[in-house]
């Protein structure tokens, strides 16, 4: 990313800096060519991702490898042997009924073997934040797998499908129509087991997908209106067939539509017949409730052909105007502000629902965002989460990084823990939460696990990347603030860095003590910036 100090602007950076740190994890692979005045260019060429061209992440990705390590055991009769090795990420690109075999508990292993699958995605992940050329495609995959929670923690199930989900599903979609999206969600293993309409069957159905169908991934809440309603047709709009909103009577009806939508589990169907040990989704007919049905003030035939009910519901609720309200509002709220003016929203809203049945709606939608006032009017007010701001850091200097188990354990104190959080909401996204006591403390010590070397998984390179001319107090900080922020901070903060850097040197004379105290300054410099409120906000 190209730009030079002191480009604030009342306060606010250029376009292209707010850019990098809400659109790319901050300035670093990916940036390089977002300059002031080429937003519009850079943002085709994310939304567009060429596989090709991102050949070096992809090869990080197949190179690294993460250790399992368990003891010889024995249950049942059953032994296995030690293990410890540093073994590939050998799961991301395998169908999920390779990986089946995992869930079956009277094949007795290690637990470890069966979590590898998840723990192999939460590595990819974070090569991919810090190293990819696309890092707006890694902002959106982490954006959907919040709206499109599930928590691993639930079932081992989940974690063996989670490959898969984060490949077929979220990745897949994330740039594309949200009807096709939402039905991929629907029959994904990972969304049907954590939310039990894998085991739905008529009489009665099992409404915990549905309910978050209608609350969390469409309509929202703000359009649930049981409170006012308890009967359909006195719902505004609904005899019409157009209602404002939902009630718990379309939960119900919409849960009836989705029976029989459930996955090869191995396990008993019916007399005589077991499903298939694959853990692939199926529509099994003999679970589906084929009686008349109403959701949202239309009514369902009975006898539809395999899946028509529950493909008319995602239909529905695609298009209902509250779900692009809904959704609008969250990519305004994630890429723009905590409280995003009601012109971006409504900006969004139109994009979107012109675009309801185009294959790049979602891509369509968030370019009208970025390229709104209000994307470049508004800075600081978000607060970058965990993920944001140690990709952020790892991205801006430098480093050679391939997550390892200290890192695992330690991001996982930091009160965002990927594909883990508790409830299918995922996980908060207003500058309060992020900002608690607990999660500002663990943050801090990141800075100095990442640059100091207390991470065995990171190698910095500062003096490599520090340019050679560079050599008094004041041209380190200038470049690394730069470098890191986009930008020169305010006085008194660029100020102290200069003085801190200088320590017992004059700002505007070169560093005694050659390349060792070189180091040991770019090193504490480089920490600092990290820690300072400017590098947090986006």
């Amino acid at each position: 990313m190209k730009t030079g100090p002191n480009h604030l602007v009342g306060g606010i950076p250029p376009t292209h800096v707010i850019a990098a740190h809400r659109l790319a994890f901050g300035p670093g692979v990916g940036t390089e060519s977002l300059t002031d005045g080429q937003l519009s260019g850079w943002l085709d060429e994310q939304l567009r991702p060429d596989e090709p061209v991102d050949r070096d992440c992809a090869r990080r990705v197949s190179e690294a490898k993460l250790e399992i390590k368990y003891a010889a055991g024995e249950e049942d009769g059953q032994k296995w042997p030690a293990m410890h090795e540093q073994r590939p990420l050998s799961s991301l690109d395998r169908p999920i009924r390779d990986m089946w075999h995992l869930s079956d508990w009277s094949k007795k292993t290690n637990f470890a073997e069966r979590a590898r699958p998840f723990h192999e995605v939460f590595v990819a992940t974070w090569i991919r934040a810090v190293y990819s050329r696309y890092p707006l495609r890694e902002v959106l995959v982490d954006f959907w797998h919040n709206h499109f929670s599930v928590n691993v923690e639930v079932d081992v199930a989940v974690q063996i499908a989670m490959p898969a989900y984060d490949r077929d599903v979220i990745r897949k979609h994330c740039f594309g129509n949200f009807r096709q999206f939402l039905e991929a969600v629907a029959t994904s293993t990972a969304m049907l087991r954590y939310l039990n309409n894998g085991a739905s069957r008529a009489s009665p159905a099992n409404e915990n997908y549905a309910r978050e169908l209608f609350e969390l991934h469409t309509l929202g809440q703000p359009a649930y209106l049981n409170h006012l309603y308890n009967r359909w047709r006195d719902v505004p709009g609904a005899v019409e067939g157009k209602p404002t909103g939902y009630i718990d009577q379309d939960v119900y009806e919409a849960a009836r539509a989705f029976t029989g939508w459930t996955y090869g589990s191995g396990e008993y169907a019916r007399d005589g017949e077991d499903f298939p040990d694959t853990g692939e989704f199926i529509y099994f007919e003999p679970w589906h409730d084929n009686n008349q049905k109403r959701v949202l003030g239309e009514e369902f035939e009975p006898n539809q052909p395999p899946m028509a009910d529950g493909r008319h519901v995602l239909d529905l609720v695609a298009r209902h105007p509250a779900t692009a309200r809904h959704i609008c509002t969250k990519l305004c709220k994630r890429l723009v502000s905590d409280n995003p003016t009601d012109d971006v929203v409504n900006a969004a809203v139109a994009t979107w629902s012109d675009a309801l049945d185009a294959p790049d709606q979602i891509a369509r939608t968030i370019r009208t965002i970025v390229l709104s006032d209000a994307f470049a009017r508004t800075w600081g007010q978000k607060v970058k989460r965990p993920l944001e701001f140690t990709a952020a850091l790892l991205r801006s200097s430098g480093a050679e990084f391939t997550p390892d188990w200290n890192f695992i354990w330690a991001m996982g104190n930091t009160n965002q823990k990927l594909f883990e959080w508790p409830t299918p909401a995922g996980h908060p996204d207003d500058r309060d939460y992020w900002l608690s006591a607990s999660t500002m403390l663990n943050r801090w010590t990141i800075p100095l696990a990442a640059i100091q070397g207390w991470w065995s998984s990171v190698g910095t390179t500062l003096l490599r990347s520090t340019p050679q001319d560079r050599i008094t107090p004041r041209q380190l900080t200038e470049y690394w603030s730069t470098r890191m922020l986009g930008y020169l901070p305010d006085e008194p903060t660029y100020s102290t860095l200069v003085q801190f850097t200088s320590g017992e040197n004059e700002p505007d004379e070169p560093l005694k003590g050659g390349d060792r105290e070189t180091l040991s300054r770019l090193t504490d410099l480089v920490s600092l910036i990290a820690m300072t409120p400017e590098f947090h906000l986006r």
